[in-house]
C-alpha cells in the first residue's frame, strides 16, 4: 500500500477510495472461499451443516455494501405458515433479512454502509449469512416442502438408497409426525465466518 493510499483512507471513511479492493483484501484475510468476477463483486462460498453452501454475493459500490444470498425457492405447500415462519425471525436478525424475489423465491439480503467493510464487520455479516441461512432451513423445509420429503422418502426406502440426509426430515418422514408451527425453531445469533467456511 503506498503512502498516498494510507493517508486517503485516514482522512476518508471506511472504503471510500476503493471499497471493492477493501473488500477483496478482508475476504482473503478471513480465508473464506470466493471468486470476483468482476470488480467490487464478490461471491463467497459458506458450508454449512444443513444448507450444505449458502452462495453469497457481497458488492462494494460507491455508496453502500448489497448482501444477498439464495436461501430456498418458492413454497410447494403451507405458503402462509412458511412465510409467517421466515418473517417471525426478521426482528432477531442482524445485517440482513429475508425477502422474496419476483417469482416467490427466497433470499438473505441487506444494504449497510461503506463504513462497515472492516476485518471484524465483514465477518460478522458473513456469519450471521450462514447462521440465518443455516439454522432456520430445515424447519422452513418441513413446512413448505413436506409432501416433496415425503416423496422422496418413500421413493429412495422402495430403492434401497441412502437415507442419511433425510435424517432431519423424520418429523415429515414418519406416520405420526407433525409440521414445525411457525413459532418453533431457535433464534440465530451472529456468528464468525473465519472457520466454519
Amino acid at each position: 500500500m503506498t503512502a498516498d493510499r494510507e493517508t486517503d483512507q485516514a482522512v476518508s471513511p471506511a472504503g471510500a477510495g476503493d471499497p471493492g479492493g477493501k473488500l477483496g483484501e478482508i475476504l482473503s484475510g478471513l480465508g473464506v472461499s470466493f471468486s470476483s468476477p468482476q470488480p467490487g463483486a464478490f461471491l463467497v462460498r459458506l458450508e454449512g451443516q444443513h444448507k450444505l453452501v449458502t452462495m453469497t454475493w457481497l458488492i462494494a459500490d460507491t455508496h453502500s455494501l448489497h448482501i444477498e444470498a439464495f436461501f430456498c425457492r418458492q413454497p410447494d405447500e403451507n405458503h402462509a405458515a412458511f412465510y409467517r415462519f421466515l418473517l417471525e425471525r426478521g426482528s432477531r436478525m442482524f445485517g440482513v433479512h429475508f425477502a422474496l424475489d419476483p417469482v416467490g423465491d427466497v433470499h438473505l439480503v441487506g444494504r449497510l454502509p461503506l463504513a462497515v467493510i472492516s476485518p471484524e464487520e465483514i465477518d460478522r455479516l458473513l456469519g450471521c449469512v450462514l447462521s440465518y441461512s443455516d439454522e432456520n432451513f430445515d424447519n422452513a423445509l418441513m413446512i413448505g416442502f413436506a409432501s416433496s420429503i415425503r416423496k422422496e422418502y418413500a421413493w429412495r426406502v422402495k430403492r434401497g438408497e441412502s437415507l442419511a440426509n433425510l435424517r432431519a426430515f423424520t418429523r415429515v418422514t414418519e406416520p405420526d409426525a407433525a409440521l414445525p408451527s411457525a413459532g418453533q425453531g431457535g433464534a440465530a445469533e451472529p456468528g464468525a465466518a473465519r472457520g466454519r467456511s
